[in-house]
Order: structure tokens, then sequence, then C-alpha cells
């Protein structure tokens, strides 16, 4: 039988080569999550953000998820329509305009984006039907499930239609995730293990924001109905060892929310970013300003 040795020199250099190639290939695996889209740019939510956050190199684009009163799935970030909408012109005796207790066709009436500015006046509200389609093939989505509480307190199975419009789409299909990944996130833990149950192919994420949330032995019991955590960025500043802990037990870690109009202690949006990937080791983030991801 042929044997060979290999000399020490030889051996460090390819231990060397191979930790390098194993960190390009971590770093490459880093991933981009379009908040509310291309949200820095564009109105959130409307396809004009989507689309930028498309053309911008998105990996996911973030669907925020509320329900119309008939039982609709809308991207829309908050409870109410007020803040990103003409909604209290519209109707103006509706006050508090929460989105549940308008139909899809009194939404689709609202302007939606002259809000953020006057060139984007026209553009409406999606539902997330509309927003798969628009996506769907190009980035992936990465849905959350805004206030289940809220929705549970007005008897709306939010979780159901959420889980009806994914297998309606085959998005939880093995072939459809190869195209089309599929991230479903909510700071709703009762929520997350339902959706762990009934589409167990599509990867869970919990977002946290607590200090109890990010120790190990809370992240032990979140990796019982969880693929991933996604603390507050501040949380993982705070605590940089969580990283380690959540990785050491098959967690993902994704960060919120990276913005080029906050002020923080970096130089810019990029390399606050670049702090949190490379340095700390997070897997994802979600920012305002895709064009900004610091890419290695």
């Amino acid at each position: 039988m042929l044997s060979f040795r290999l000399s020490p020199l030889l051996f460090a250099i390819l231990v060397t080569i191979v930790l390098a190639w194993a960190g390009a290939a971590a770093q490459a695996r880093k991933q981009l999550i379009a908040h509310r889209g291309a949200s820095g740019y564009a109105p959130e939510h409307t396809a004009a953000a989507y689309r930028l956050a498309m053309e911008q190199h998105a990996e996911f684009v973030e669907p925020d998820l509320a329900v119309t009163k008939d039982g609709v799935l809308i991207c829309l970030h908050d409870d109410a329509l007020k803040r990103t909408t003409n909604a209290a012109e519209v109707f103006p005796q509706r006050e508090p305009w929460l989105a549940n207790d308008f139909t899809l066709e009194e939404i689709k009436r609202l302007d939606a984006g002259s809000w953020f500015k006057p060139a984007f006046a026209g553009q409406r509200i999606q539902t997330f039907q509309e927003a798969i389609d628009l996506v769907r093939g190009k980035a992936g989505l990465y849905p959350e499930l805004k206030s289940p509480e809220l929705y549970r307190s007005r008897h709306v199975d939010q979780v159901k239609l959420f889980v009806d419009v994914i297998r309606k789409n085959g998005l939880d299909k093995p072939e459809s995730l190869k195209t089309t990944p599929v991230i479903i996130q909510s700071f709703d833990e009762e929520a997350v293990r339902r959706v762990a149950k009934e589409l167990p192919s599509i990867p869970r994420v919990l977002l946290v924001e607590r200090d109890g949330d990010v120790s190990e032995p809370r992240l032990r019991v979140i990796k019982t109905f969880a693929t991933g955590v996604a603390p507050e960025k501040s949380l993982v500043a705070q605590h940089p060892e969580m990283v380690k802990q959540a990785h050491a037990l098959g967690l993902t870690v994704t960060c919120w929310t990276f913005r080029a109009d906050e002020k923080t202690t970096f130089a810019s949006v990029r390399d606050e970013m670049a702090h949190f990937l490379y340095d700390l080791g997070i897997d994802a983030l979600f920012t305002n300003n895709p064009d900004q991801f610091p890419r290695r």
C-alpha cells in the first residue's frame, strides 16, 4: 500500500487554505434583507420599494403582514393606516383607521406613496399575494406576522390565512424554496410555534428585544421551535457572546434595523453593518438601505 506523510509546513499551508476558503464561504452566505423594501428610498411596502430592493440585490424582501376586514393579508407595518396613507383624508370619520376595520376595496383607494415623496403619488398598499407575484423567482420573501395578539382578540386567525397563502402558492415546496426562499418571523412565540407545526419546511425566526431573550437558557428554548433568532442590534452589541452561543445551538442570528439616517458611533451605515456581520459574526440583517450592504 502506497502511503505518504505531509511535512509540517505543507500541512500548515493546507490548513490555512481550508480555513480561508471556509471563512470566505461563510462571508458569502451573509444575507441582506430589505426592510419593508428599499424603504430608505421609496415608500415602505409599495411595489416601488420592493422593486428597488431587488434592483439593489437584496436576497430577501420583507413584507409585514396585516389583515383586512374581509380577511386578506396586506403588506403594512402599522396596525393603523394613518401614517403611510391618506386614510384620514379619505375616511375622516373612521379614526383610528385600523387596517382590520377596512375592506381591501377601501384600502386600495388609498394613496400609499405621497406621504413619502410626491413622486410616489398613486402607489398602493399591496396584498401579500401581489408581493409574492412581484418577488417570486427574483428574491426571497421574509414575511413578518404583525400583531397576532390583536387579531386573536378580534377572532381573526392570521396564522391560518398566512399558512393558506403559502400552501396555495406552493411556497413551502422544496423546489419553490430553491428559487424563492421564504423565512417567517414574528415577535409572537405562539404564532412561530404554530407555523413550526403547520409549515415545517419554512425556516422560522423569533424576533426579540429583551436581554433575557439572548441568554443561553432562553436560546435553548427558542431552538425547540425556531430555526433562528432576530435580536434588536443593541442586544448583540451588549451581548456579543450570544452569537456564538446561538450558532452552537444551530440557530441563525439576524439583526435589525440598519438605516443611513440614524446617528450612530459609526462613520456610515455600511461600516456599522460590516461590524455586525464580520466582527460580531451575525448571519443576516435588515436594512432600509440595501445599496449600502457591505459585501465581501
